[in-house]
């Protein structure tokens, strides 16, 4: 008897389950492996190369929020027109809004566009501002700093290590920073049309100047007449890229660079939407690229 009792005494103790993470998009889950590196299980909702207004909400998505003991949201109304029904019918009030373990990272962005008064007459507008922030590469830090306190409140034999990470990424970051504003320099007051306001945080940081939109309002699709404005105002401006994202049609970017001098770029809007962009910090590098810088 004494013999076994030493036998379990010398045992290693039962490992802590890690903590099951799910956020909405690729970016989500890369920031959060980037602070928790292997001391959590964490997946996305969404692929990168999906439009991340309009996600499929597959039996499969469910399964995982059942499971999740933290839900990480973009937030902004971004994820309005598919999440809201997974979470009425998710088993888990662990990761319901308001709870410990849901985080809207909306909360602590910084944001353009926000509307007085929105009106069915101004299209898919965002009420809470234009919610594609995590293209502003001054948002990230303050992005990470929220799932590092996050985590930290739900795990925290873990905070140290989340701590010491977060430190490492924001390091990391700022470096990465200094390069990216130097070589996006050059490019400073270059003229864009874009398909969607998808990346006009990105414009906006390194001071490209955006001249209009292919969609007549968000959310509605281009119309020939509309394509054509366009194409009037490229050749005008003398516009330099004509930008979509990886989800928008070709057709209508197409004619407008085929009718003027402005390149057709197709570029990147979150981790995993192009094969390049493997983390956060190659999302930015390949944006910069396929710029030319």
């Amino acid at each position: 008897m004494m013999l076994a009792g030493l036998l379990l005494l010398a045992l290693p103790a039962p490992a802590q389950a890690k903590l099951k993470v799910v956020g909405t998009y690729p970016y989500i889950q890369d920031l959060v492996q980037q602070i928790a590196q292997d001391k959590v299980s964490v997946s996305s909702l969404a692929t990168g190369d999906w439009d991340p207004h309009f996600v499929v909400a597959k039996p499969s998505l469910l399964s995982r929020l059942n499971r999740a003991d933290l839900l990480i949201i973009n937030g902004a109304q971004l994820e309005i027109g598919w999440l809201p029904p997974l979470l009425r019918q998710a088993n888990n009030g662990r990761v319901q809004p308001g709870s410990a373990g849901f985080l809207d990272l909306s909360n602590v962005a910084d944001k353009i566009q926000v509307p007085d008064n929105v009106s069915r007459a101004m299209g898919d507008v965002h009420p809470q501002g234009n919610p594609h922030f995590v293209l502003s590469p001054a948002n990230v830090p303050k992005l990470a700093d929220a799932i590092a306190q996050q985590l930290c409140q739900l795990d925290k034999p873990q905070c140290k290590s989340y701590q010491q990470n977060l430190k490492s990424f924001r390091s990391r970051w700022q470096q990465a920073q200094a390069r990216w504003q130097q070589r996006m320099a050059p490019l400073k007051g270059a003229k864009v049309i874009e398909y969607h306001r998808l990346h006009d945080y990105f414009l906006a940081h390194y001071g490209l100047e955006l001249v209009g939109t292919l969609e007549p309002l968000p959310g509605i699709p281009p119309t020939p007449g509309q394509i054509q404005t366009m194409v009037q105002q490229a050749k005008a401006a003398n516009v330099r890229w004509n930008i979509r994202g990886v989800f928008q049609p070709m057709g209508p970017s197409e004619h407008l660079s085929r009718h003027s001098p402005a390149r057709l770029l197709t570029l990147p809007h979150d981790v995993g939407a192009v094969p390049e962009a493997k983390d956060i910090f190659a999302l930015y590098e390949t944006l910069l690229k396929r710029l030319g810088v």
